[in-house]
């Protein structure tokens, strides 16, 4: 496996630091500039040395590596790292450390590149003094680019979180509606500012006054709702439903993408929320299924007959019982694995493919009752 991090030095001691760091820091690869290396080359077989200019090395590190740690000055690594960037999403965590190991400055990518979370990390493993200037980590308060991360949610649109942010953390009015997904949003330490205004509806949203909104749903918007939104809103897709799927023997993925995505809209619902998908444990080779799953990164519950004739059924088919042990397959799946009492839809057919949505049914603390 890839190690994760890479850390970079080029004198003495900052090597030094860098081998202390390497063996405290997993999945890190340690980089030392040859000229200073010296016997510690000879004594430590976790030493990478490089001979090239690091300016040199650097653009192949930032490619392979979802962090940088740079043992030099902060004004060398702005001027190295500069001509790297691309964008916020994909550029990697860059950490800077002085080679004595005071401070531990996190310098891009802290939010979602996770280099605030990796600068606390090193500052506890080499007891520095951590470095965090953003403006929400400063202030105490959740980031609005990490929101629900934890959980998977994801936003619909990435334009939005810039001016969502500034208001955050400008004191500006901020509407905050959930309808979806985990309640135990909001990271450990933080609180949440008296300027956001949790609202219980969309209604009360839109009558709400606000400069920016937070909107977390599996629901789709359209009409007066997105009007009222505008450019001013970051709509977050909770991971919270679940699709039993049922389908005949070589069911092409395409027939089942199709009835997915076609269902989904009939239902007003995002397919960013979908979690994973249920069926019975036969149909755990189907390849037609598991290369949806594979396309969009869901898991695929597979359930036994037993378990699924558990769960009392409307209408019970013989049919089915006859091809699978189960009186269905769909619908049971689906609330097994959702832990919901309801289904969002009842088992629908479209040619080969058996379809049923149930949402995720969340505890009081906002945890997921089943996976």
């Amino acid at each position: 496996m890839a190690s994760r991090y890479a850390a970079v030095a080029i004198t003495t001691n900052g090597i030094r630091l860098a081998l202390k760091l390497g063996a405290l820091l997993a999945d890190t690869e340690v980089y030392g500039y040859a000229k200073y290396s010296g016997d510690l080359q000879e004594t430590s077989s976790a030493l990478q040395v490089f001979a090239e200019p690091v300016r040199e090395l650097l653009p192949k590190l930032f490619r392979q590596y979802e962090g940088i740690i740079l043992f030099f000055s902060l004004g060398a690594a702005v001027r190295l790292i500069a001509p790297l960037l691309t964008d916020k999403r994909t550029d990697p965590a860059v950490i800077v450390i002085d080679e004595s190991g005071e401070h531990v400055i996190s310098m891009l990518s802290g939010h979602l590149g996770g280099a605030n979370r990796l600068t606390l990390q090193i500052a506890q493993l080499l007891d520095s003094h951590p470095v965090i200037t953003t403006a929400s980590d400063v202030q105490g308060i959740f980031a609005v680019d990490l929101l629900g991360a934890e959980f998977g949610w994801r936003a619909d649109h990435f334009a939005p979180m810039k001016t969502v942010s500034a208001a955050l953390v400008n004191g500006e009015a901020v509407a905050f509606l959930q309808e979806s997904g985990e309640r135990s949003w909001l990271p450990p330490g933080a609180v949440l500012p008296a300027h956001v205004r949790l609202c219980g509806s969309m209604a009360e949203l839109q009558e709400a006054p606000f400069s920016a909104a937070i909107v977390v749903t599996d629901r789709l918007l359209t009409g007066p709702e997105s009007a009222a939104l505008g450019e001013r809103a970051v709509v977050y897709r909770s991971r919270s439903l679940v699709l039993g799927l049922g389908c005949n023997r070589g069911t092409s993925q395409e027939e089942l993408e199709t009835v997915v995505q076609d269902t989904l809209v009939e239902l007003g619902l995002s397919l960013l929320s979908v979690r994973n998908v249920a069926t019975a444990g036969i149909k755990g080779d189907e390849a037609g299924l598991v290369a949806l799953c594979a396309k969009y990164g869901w898991k695929l519950a597979l359930y036994s007959p037993e378990q699924l004739n558990t769960v009392v059924l409307e209408q019970p088919s013989e049919t089915v019982f006859k091809a699978t042990g189960a009186y269905g397959v769909c619908e049971p799946a689906a609330l097994l694995s959702s832990g919901a009492r309801d289904l969002v839809l009842k088992k629908k057919k479209s040619g080969n493919v058996t379809i049923a949505v149930a949402r995720v049914r969340f505890n009081e603390a906002g945890e997921s009752l089943h996976e």
